[in-house]
């Protein structure tokens, strides 16, 4: 049986058929493919350049980065230590933007002239900063202020900047709700809390995966940005490493390959979870 044909309960009922699931898969397989092969001839390129620079490659000491074994057993290598940290601090900050996210886009939807406006200017400002400038602000003008260390001025200033992102998100998904549903919510004497929290937010949440998940990526990426302040994450590691082995070719393309790894990761994991939302609802 093909995966296509439909099968039968007992009952003679068809269930659902699983094709959208095998396009799925195979759009997946395509993109990891084209993405490969771009990023085949990039690294094809690069070689080429830097044998005719008469670079003298080390790939062979690129394990010892993510882990190695001593007298004291296996230890974990520079590499592996900066990508726990990167994955820290996306994850503290990526949770503080939902959240932050989430309130603006209330306050926006509120109806309210002040809160309206005050939503709105919020999210043009940001907007209109530039992430290093925006990090710049952070840490060397409201990190004395209020007495945070570069790593929480890390922390804030990608939450910040991408809540305004994740805010908009929330409003689409929120305003993609059929008008209906709050009509029904009212008609059962449910407050506007408790529609948000039990009929409209959870009906949104099959709009807003593709695009939230785009921003758990793009988050990981801007991560990148806080190295400019010497915080310890991937890139920062990176260029120590480079600073002390002058190994510019080997360490970056290990590091680009980390990131690429783990973006494709939570690409293709949300992209299932995705498509199972899709087919159960």
């Amino acid at each position: 049986m093909s995966i296509a044909e439909p099968t039968y309960t007992p009952k003679g009922r068809a269930l659902p058929q699983r094709q959208p699931i095998a396009k799925a898969i195979d759009s997946v397989t395509f993109s990891i493919i084209a993405y490969a092969f771009i990023v085949g001839g990039i690294v094809w390129l690069a070689y080429s350049g830097a044998q005719a620079m008469g670079y003298n490659w080390q790939w062979y000491r690129i394990p010892q980065y993510f882990y190695s074994f001593t007298e004291d057993g296996f230890q974990w290598g520079e590499i592996s230590v900066g990508l726990v940290k990167t994955l820290t601090l996306s994850s503290i900050a990526f949770a503080l933007a939902v959240a932050m996210g989430l309130i603006v886009a209330l306050l926006r939807l509120s109806g309210l002239v002040v809160c309206t406006a005050v939503s709105v200017g919020f999210l043009e400002l940001i907007r209109n900063i530039p992430l290093l400038v925006l990090l710049y602000l952070f840490y060397y003008v409201l990190g004395p202020i209020f007495g945070f260390d570069r790593y929480w001025a890390s922390i804030l200033c990608l939450a910040v900047f991408h809540s305004v992102l994740i805010s908009e998100i929330f409003r689409a998904g929120i305003n993609a709700v059929a008008k209906g549903q709050w009509e029904a919510a009212t008609s059962i004497g449910m407050s506007k809390g408790q529609a948000y929290r039990y009929i409209i937010l959870p009906q949104s949440i099959r709009f807003m995966l593709p695009p939230m998940t785009g921003e758990v990526v793009h988050m990981v990426k801007s991560s990148a940005i806080v190295s400019v302040i010497a915080v310890a994450e991937l890139t920062t590691i990176g260029r120590n490493i480079i600073s002390e082995t002058y190994m510019s070719f080997e360490i970056w393309f290990t590091i680009a390959a980390v990131y690429m790894a783990v973006t494709l990761i939570l690409s293709v994991g949300v992209s299932f979870v995705e498509k199972r939302y899709a087919v159960d609802t």
